[in-house]
């Protein structure tokens, strides 16, 4: 058994809830999951799951401060 500390167990969420969090289609996750685009997921069998976090680093690898500001090169 892990020694992982489940105080800290972060909400997950399923394709359905996790496009509303996203502002996307549930379709659209599914397509950019197979282009490997969007957030990382998590995938157990046939379940796929997104970690809180995953969502919040996606978006925050998107914010930009002007229409001007290109991002980070090469996403």
């Amino acid at each position: 058994m892990s020694e992982r500390d489940h105080s800290k167990v972060e909400p997950v969420f399923d394709t359905l809830a996790a496009a509303p969090l996203l502002g996307v289609k549930p379709g659209t996750l599914e397509v950019w999951r197979c282009q490997g685009r969007g957030p990382r997921f998590v995938k157990s069998g046939s379940r796929v799951v997104y970690r809180l976090r995953d969502i919040n680093d996606y978006l925050d690898s998107r914010t930009r401060k002007s229409t001007a500001d290109p991002g980070p090169v090469g996403r």
